[in-house]
């Protein structure tokens, strides 16, 4: 889901970063996400995660998200937005180890090393171009929903899955690393936005990779 969190103004309690500080907050945030996964594969036995009720899986996978998405939406404190970020990272994490699980280390290290390349790329031109990306923002937006409406579908209505879905989503989260770091770079650079801006971007990197990785499972 995009985050509109850049659509608000930030809290004038906020102090203004400079800019080097406002890059350095959202890169710590998004290593902190990251090495949370990373810890989270690499301790939390798959077994135990696949013993859990389905319904009750995915009902705690929403209700955490969707609790940590309207923390950082709503909120300029930095400390309420930070809180909400890991009621985020840790149920992707939960559905990361479920999936990496299935992968060959060495492919798995290959879709970090793509995933980490398409984004710094996509970083770039979305500070090249932003407005350019502004304006794709709602069109990718579209995008995704119908993408996955069709994806629902095709799963639990026709049991098929078609590859080239894979493709269409890495193209609309690259677009949206685009987007989010554009808006990043265009709002004021305070604390909380910075921990904003990160959770976007973590959202957008993790559903890139998931996608990468399924596209080079089939290969």
């Amino acid at each position: 889901m995009q985050n509109p969190v850049f659509a608000r103004r930030s809290s004038p309690l906020d102090r203004t970063l400079s800019a080097g500080a406002y890059n350095l907050v959202i890169g710590l945030t998004l290593c902190w996400g990251f090495w949370i996964n990373w810890w989270m594969v690499g301790n939390i036995p798959v077994e135990s995660l696949r013993s859990i009720h389905p319904w009750l899986f995915v009902g705690g996978y929403f209700a955490s998200c969707l609790t940590g998405a309207w923390l950082f939406h709503s909120s300029d404190k930095p400390w309420v937005s930070f809180l909400g970020y890991n009621l985020v990272v840790v149920p992707f994490g939960l559905i990361v180890n479920l999936v990496v699980s299935r992968y060959d280390s060495a492919l798995v290290y290959e879709a970090i090393r793509i995933t980490a390349l398409v984004t710094l790329g996509m970083m770039l031109l979305g500070t090249l171009f932003p407005r350019f990306f502004a304006s794709i923002a709602s069109a990718l937006t579209i995008a995704l929903l119908l993408v996955i409406v069709v994806e629902l579908v095709e799963v639990f209505i026709l049991g098929i899955h078609h590859s080239v879905i894979d493709w269409i989503v890495v193209l609309i989260f690259c677009g949206y690393v685009g987007v989010d770091w554009g808006r990043a770079n265009q709002i004021p650079k305070t604390l909380d936005n910075a921990i904003d801006s990160a959770a976007a971007l973590y959202m957008d990197i993790i559903n890139l990779f998931l996608r990468i990785l399924r596209i080079l499972g089939r290969k």
